[in-house]
C-alpha cells in the first residue's frame, strides 16, 4: 500500500523503489546494484554522485537488507501514516567539506525511514540542533529529506549504511560497506580539514579508510576520546560521544560539551 509523503504528500510504496521521486534520492531506476560484497568493491568507484546513487540501492548484506526492510514494513507505531525510505542512507552534506563527521550506521525508524543520515531520531534531533548553534546547520531540525536543511562546509557519512539490527552492525557487514566509506572519504578528503568521530565505532573506521588511503595513521593507533585531538597527514580528527540517549540522557554528554567540539572544529576548519 502506498502512504503519503509527509512533506510532499505524494504516495510511495515502503521501501521507496529508486528513483520515483523521493526528496534527494540519489538513485534512478537502473542505477547499479551491489548484491554482494565483490560487486560493492567493482561498484565503489567514479564521482561522488555516482557513490551516493549505488550506496543508496546496495543489496549486498542479506541480514541488512531483511532487516532494513521488515521494518519499512511493520513500522513504529507513530510512523504507521508514513511510508518508509528502507534503503541504504547515502553521505549527506556539502560535496566539498571542510568538516566531516562520521557516524556509525542509520536508525531503523530515523534516516531508514526519512532518508536522510542522522534525521528524524533523538540523536539527530541532538546533533543538527548543536551543528545550528554553532552556525554549520541553517536550521536546528532535520525531519526528513527535503526539508531545506543544509550543511554549512560540512558532510556527514556513516560506517554502514543499512540500519542494523539492535544498532550492532556484524563485522562482516562494516567490512563489505568499507569500499563505499573508503570511496567516499577520498573523494572528500582534498578539502577536508577536520574529521569528527561519532563514537568509537566510527572512529575505528575513520582510521581503517584513513590507513587504507595511504595516510600514516600512527601505531599503536590513537586512542578514542571526547575531544580527544589527533593530525593525520594535515588533517585533525576529533573524537566526540556519539549522541545517543544512553549518552545524553545520563549526561555524559551536554549540549556544551557536542557545542565545544563543533566550535572547536570551525575554528579549526577556519568555516
Amino acid at each position: 500500500m502506498k502512504l503519503p509523503h509527509p512533506l510532499t504528500g505524494e504516495l510511495f510504496e515502503s521501501p521507496v523503489p529508486p528513483g520515483t521521486g523521493w526528496p534527494e534520492d540519489p538513485a534512478e531506476p537502473g542505477t547499479a546494484v551491489a548484491r554482494s560484497a565483490d560487486e560493492v568493491v567493482e561498484l565503489a568507484v567514479g564521482g561522488l554522485a555516482e557513490i551516493e546513487a549505488r550506496v543508496s540501492v546496495c543489496r549486498a548484506c542479506e541480514r541488512l537488507v531483511e532487516w532494513r526492510e521488515d521494518v519499512a514494513h511493520s513500522k513504529r507505531a507513530s510512523f504507521a501514516d508514513q511510508p518508509y525510505w528502507g534503503r541504504p542512507i547515502p553521505g549527506w552534506g556539502a560535496s566539498e567539506p571542510r568538516i566531516l563527521i562520521a557516524g556509525l550506521a542509520p536508525a531503523a525508524n530515523g534516516g531508514n525511514r526519512t532518508g536522510r543520515v542522522f534525521t528524524g531520531d533523538r540523536s539527530g534531533d541532538w546533533l543538527f540542533a548543536a551543528l545550528h548553534r554553532v552556525g554549520l546547520a541553517n536550521q536546528p531540525t532535520s525531519e526528513h529529506a527535503g526539508d531545506g536543511l543544509q550543511l554549512h562546509a560540512t558532510r556527514m557519512i556513516a560506517a554502514v549504511r543499512c540500519a542494523p539490527p539492535a544498532n550492532k552492525p556484524m563485522p562482516v557487514e562494516r567490512d563489505t560497506c568499507a569500499p563505499w566509506f573508503r570511496r567516499e572519504l577520498e573523494l572528500v578528503l582534498p578539502t577536508t580539514r577536520v574529521i569528527i568521530c561519532l563514537g568509537k565505532f566510527g572512529y575505528d573506521a575513520l582510521l581503517a579508510g584513513l590507513s587504507s588511503l595511504g595516510a600514516a595513521v600512527p601505531k599503536p593507533r590513537p586512542k578514542f576520546g571526547h575531544a580527544v585531538e589527533h593530525q593525520i597527514d594535515g588533517v585533525t580528527v576529533i573524537g566526540c560521544f556519539h549522541p545517543s540517549q544512553q549518552n545524553t540522557f545520563t549526561g555524559r554528554l551536554t549540549e556544551a560539551m557536542t557545542d565545544a567540539v563543533l566550535t572547536r572544529a570551525r575554528e579549526l576548519a577556519d568555516v
